[in-house]
């Protein structure tokens, strides 16, 4: 066999997670064969970990597909042509839209970790189909905080962990999830640093819980006790900076009234730690200069979601930090992923009412609310397994996998199957695909141009476009193109919407952008479908395999009118139209990213979108269920005596869209975490293999004892249980797919979210044949 020397190294950034972190690789052929950090990326700045190793086991994945796959009647797939799949995507859809209206069709998905500029050629789809229900992953996660940040600020915050004198996690291990940029390096300074502080509060002693100055080990889902103790203490101790919340916020007043009546003690009991303990901590945030804390799935995939979501930014609101250096510090984003307020019936700022009435606030069946413009995931197959007249008939889901990330998959399979037509655009033919009517192969994040809206750095807010690595796979067409068929396939766009934008291209941004908003007052179809009109006449303009990045030009334009001081602060200033050219220019001319938004701290108090731009501490919903918590404890099943943390993050686990888990060579994978107390009592030994049991299901997993486990509790990592099929068509399946233990019901009242840090669940030893 002939081998070729590697390429040079090329810019590029890690998919595994949100951060994204610049790379640069070499490659051979269609292999990514090196990786390395990226010291001149302006977020990450040279930082790396482990998992972005495992870049190729993406791009080269055995089961990618390389042709549009029609299901047979039989369950089988028959691989068709891209002018057929486009054709009977688009008139079964538009029959569906007709005869049941565009809200009987539910989009979920718009981009994975790494690629999120396919949503942006979505938005147009969904547009065109009527499409009103969305949700995606967020929806599983972070709708809750979502709610609350929108009764409280109406704008999204971020923690500033590289100058905060006390770092708080809550529900979060950033050392393995991290969260933040340059995680690992910024947790080693803190804990280096006698005058800093680290606090985590997690049942677990996770690896950053071992790096803690104080580590507050709670029960498992008994985090709204230990919240509410801390600030009951900041309150009933009269640690409140008072002068500070005359000037900023309002409600102070209503929730001292409820926080003097807890009972610290009583609180302290339930969550499991110590009374003196949960005042030091708190006495430690109040008095310190500044504080950040951050929240993640251990707290919003488990019961008290939203109100711990609240209760935790009580804590560090109560004691006066935001709006400085080291505190939590709104963000200002390139392009928001949701509205913090969109959905909240919050009151907007100079008194104006939010608009109330809206039906698509909730779900059409069950009535459900919709936040952040996402639907609850939990809620899904109960909005299609129904003969409800307004249950949804259709779904267009793209790089996403609902049947293996969402709960009960069992049922979610059964609801995709219910469907008149089930359509997903992905790279792999992943769980979810095999139960779809049609699947359309996309370029992986390395065969285009390709971004994260993920950008929530506070005072140097960064955008990293990406070029290609290597040329699309035969077969496979982009999201943009995708779209952009099935857009001119409904009727919607036709050739000569293009062709006067076409050649204003030619002549340059300026002489496009006075065509472009002169097109957009001819002819609305070009401002509605903005996405793929600058796709179709911008697109072919730029660098070579660059055309999907068209859209960044109509967001930059958006982002310039939005916040022009920020796009000042980094370089961007004067005439509006020409500021967003020259943004654009940039991104598209610096591999490694550029630096979009600079703002100082104290810009966070214009970012409260609230009357006076004040935030409101009082929210009327969940007050009452603060003071419910003085006489409940948390459930408890006698039949299933385990508590399951369902989805630990791991140095072994990635996302799913790395299939392949070969990548894996040594040490434990896929193991059921427990404690030696538990192992002892159940007869087991490290290595021996167990059925773990919930009301759902029932899974087997080699045992793997630990200290890190409290008794009662066992965890099982996220991330794993694929069917991976091999090139040689044989089909392997490593480690636990979590969603066949979860139920759909067990979930947050107000955001949907669902419990799956805290599953009930048995455990026994079982044989291993």
């Amino acid at each position: 066999m002939t081998h070729t020397a590697p390429e040079s190294w090329k810019k590029t950034a890690c998919i595994i997670c949100a951060l994204n972190c610049g790379l640069e690789v070499q490659t051979e052929g269609t292999r990514i064969v090196r990786i390395r950090s990226d010291k001149a990326h302006p977020v990450s700045r040279g930082y790396l970990c482990e998992k972005s190793q495992r870049m190729d086991y993406y791009q080269n994945g055995a089961d990618r597909l390389s042709s549009p796959m029609r299901r047979r009647a039989d369950g089988t797939y028959e691989a068709i042509d891209w002018d057929t799949a486009i054709a009977e995507i688009a008139h079964k859809f538009q029959a569906i839209q007709r005869q049941h209206g565009g809200d009987s069709i539910l989009y979920y998905g718009g981009g994975s970790q790494g690629n999120h500029l396919g949503g942006t050629y979505a938005d147009s789809t969904i547009k065109a189909l009527g499409i009103k229900y969305r949700s995606n992953a967020l929806a599983q996660e972070k709708t809750g905080e979502g709610w609350v940040q929108g009764k409280m600020m109406g704008s999204g915050v971020h923690s500033d962990f590289e100058h905060c004198e006390v770092a708080v996690f809550l529900g979060k291990n950033p050392w393995q999830s991290h969260g933040f940029a340059r995680t690992r390096v910024l947790l080693k300074e803190i804990q280096n640093d006698p005058a800093r502080c680290m606090v985590v509060i997690d049942p677990r002693r996770t690896e950053t819980a071992a790096m803690a100055d104080y580590h507050l080990a709670v029960k498992p889902g008994t985090d709204a006790w230990c919240l509410n103790a801390l600030a009951a203490t900041i309150v009933q101790e009269q640690l409140v900076p008072t002068a500070w919340h005359a000037e900023h916020t309002t409600g102070l007043e209503e929730v001292s009234a409820v926080l003097r009546t807890v009972d610290i003690a009583r609180c302290a009991s339930v969550c499991g730690v110590d009374e003196q303990l949960l005042r030091t901590v708190a006495r430690r945030i109040a008095r310190a200069k500044s504080v950040s804390m951050l929240e993640d799935l251990g707290v919003q995939m488990n019961v008290h979601s939203t109100l711990n979501s609240y209760l935790n930014r009580l804590v560090w609101l109560l004691a006066g930090h935001y709006g400085r250096q080291g505190t939590n510090n709104a963000f200002v984003p390139l392009m928001s992923l949701s509205s913090s307020g969109r959905d909240n019936n919050s009151k907007k700022p100079g008194n104006a009412p939010a608009v109330d009435g809206n039906p698509y606030r909730k779900t059409p069946v069950h009535g459900h609310k919709v936040i952040m413009g996402l639907m609850p995931c939990n809620a899904i197959a109960d909005e299609i397994l129904t003969d409800h007249p307004k249950r949804f008939r259709a779904m267009l889901i793209e790089s996403s996998n609902p049947v293996h990330s969402l709960a009960d998959s069992q049922r979610m399979r059964e609801a995709l199957r219910a469907l008149e037509l089930s359509v997903v655009i992905d790279v792999a033919m992943t769980e979810t695909a095999l139960q779809a009517d049609y699947v359309l192969p996309a370029s992986s994040q390395f065969e285009k141009a390709e971004a994260t809206f993920f950008n929530m750095e506070v005072e140097r807010n960064g955008f990293h476009l990406r070029a290609p690595l290597f040329p699309p796979r035969a077969g496979t067409l982009t999201e943009a193109e995708i779209h952009a068929r099935l857009l001119e396939a409904l009727g919607v766009l036709r050739p000569s919407d293009y062709t006067w934008l076409r050649r204003a291209a030619s002549l340059g941004l300026v002489a496009y952008a006075a065509a472009f908003l002169t097109a957009s007052l001819r002819n609305p179809k070009v401002g509605r479908y903005a996405s793929v009109v600058l796709y179709r006449t911008l697109g072919p303009s730029l660098p070579p395999g660059f055309a999907p990045a068209a859209s960044l030009w109509g967001i930059c334009q958006m982002y310039l009118r939005q916040q022009p001081a920020a796009a000042a602060g980094a370089g961007f200033g004067g005439n509006p139209v020409l500021a967003a050219n020259r943004l654009f220019k940039a991104m598209l001319s610096q591999p490694s990213g550029v630096i979009f938004s600079v703002t100082e701290p104290s810009n966070s108090w214009k970012m409260v979108r609230l009357p006076d731009h004040k935030i409101q501490l009082a929210i009327a919903e969940l007050l009452p269920e603060i003071a419910k918590l003085a006489d409940t404890t948390p459930p408890h099943d006698a039949a299933y005596p385990f508590v399951l943390c369902a989805g630990e993050r791991r140095t072994e686990t990635s996302n799913t869209s790395i299939r392949d888990a070969s990548w894996h060579r040594k040490g434990a994978f896929g193991s059921l975490r427990i404690s030696a107390h538990d192992a002892q009592a159940l007869d087991c030994a490290d290595g021996d293999w167990v059925r773990v049991s919930t009301r759902r299901g029932a899974v087997d997993a080699p045992l793997e004892i630990t200290d890190e486990m409290s008794p009662g509790s066992i965890s099982l990592p996220n991330g794993l249980g694929i069917d991976y099929r091999h090139a040689d068509g044989t089909v392997q399946r490593r480690g636990v797919s979590l969603n066949e233990l979860t139920g759909t019901d067990a979930r947050d009242p107000i955001a949907g979210t669902p419990w799956h840090k805290r599953v009930p669940a048995r455990v026994e030893r079982v044989e291993r044949v």
